[in-house]
Order: C-alpha cells, then sequence, then structure tokens
C-alpha cells in the first residue's frame, strides 16, 4: 500500500472491466495533474530517483 499509487487488480478479479478501470485511472491521472491528490512517494517524502538498469548485473 506504501508504493502502489493505482490498482488495476480489480479487473483480474472480475470487479471491474478493462474500460472501467481505465477511466479510474484517467480520474486518478487528472486528480493528480491538478493537485487534487499526490502520490504514495510525494507523501511519503521519498523524493529520490533510481533508474534501474535493463538486463544483468553482476
Amino acid at each position: 500500500p506504501d508504493v502502489i499509487d493505482f490498482d488495476s487488480g480489480p479487473i483480474i478479479d472480475g470487479e471491474q472491466t478493462i474500460d472501467q478501470n481505465a477511466d479510474a485511472l484517467l480520474e486518478y491521472v487528472v486528480r493528480l495533474a491538478s493537485g487534487e491528490e499526490i502520490t504514495k512517494a510525494e507523501g511519503l517524502g521519498q523524493d529520490d530517483f533510481i533508474p534501474w538498469k535493463r538486463g544483468v548485473s553482476l
């Protein structure tokens, strides 16, 4: 719950269709963009950025 901003699990659980979940995601993105809501990372003060390397790392 502290790292997931949007849950698409209801599609798999059969609680929502893909279209319903997509509408909910769009509404969430609009709330984020308008400043009505903040991301989990913002709320927890996690303002660092660590890009992951693709492929095998030793």
